[in-house]
């Protein structure tokens, strides 16, 4: 009769080493443990070779002794090794490294814009896209830059303007409302990049392009 023992969030089964492994992966994938938060957020180095963390809100896996922000616990993922986690399409960590290669700079800007396109809407600063896609802020500016021609900063304003021109065009809103869906509150400031950028004032603008449909 095959015997199961439980220890420390990993599972020890009797019988074939193969299929040992194999219920070991199964139980191990996704069983965020106590222990094993516990060396995140203490970024334990003696746990760098039992297994990987990562994140499913930047699609970026980590050493446990990853010195990036602690991640929102209910956004972790474990992973047995790196091999894993890549065949998951998470993309490994600028920061530390966690499958032994550094990652090419292309793909970390293009982490680095997907976030913002999901994201543009919160307070955004090149120390909190820096932190949250595991590199200096000096690197992500300069290799942004090289990459896209343009800073982090310029490419968020970009994307909320051209946001914003879709809800002058199709919506209701007002333009307060749109600033701060924007991630802009301050209305006057939202008014200045709007036409710093377009040309326009927001006013100007939707006087411009009628509302085309309510939404």
């Amino acid at each position: 009769m095959r015997t199961c023992v439980l220890f420390s969030g990993y599972t020890n089964f009797g019988g074939d080493p193969m299929q040992n492994e194999r219920l070991q992966l199964e139980t191990s994938v996704n069983n965020l443990t106590d222990e094993h938060w516990q060396a995140i957020i203490h970024n334990d180095s003696s746990y760098d070779d039992k297994f990987f963390y990562a994140v499913k809100t930047t699609g970026i896996f980590c050493r446990p002794s990853c010195k990036s922000r602690t991640p929102n616990k209910n956004n972790v993922r474990i992973f047995l090794n790196a091999k894993q986690a890549l065949s998951e399409r998470f993309r490994p960590c600028k920061r530390c490294k966690p499958n032994g290669s550094k990652l090419p700079d292309e793909d970390w800007v293009t982490q680095i814009t997907a976030y913002i396109d999901k994201h543009y809407r919160e307070a955004l600063t090149l120390e909190i896209l820096a932190d949250m896609c595991h590199g200096s802020p000096y690197h992500l500016q300069r290799t942004f830059k090289r990459m896209k021609g343009i800073t982090p900063l310029e490419y968020i304003q970009q994307i909320r303007v051209a946001k914003a021109m879709h809800y002058l065009a199709d919506t209701n809103l007002t333009i307060m409302e749109i600033g701060f869906t924007m991630g802009i509150p301050n209305t006057a400031h939202f008014a200045t990049l709007f036409k710093k950028k377009t040309g326009y004032t927001p006013t100007e603008y939707r006087k411009m392009n009628p509302i085309n449909e309510v939404q």
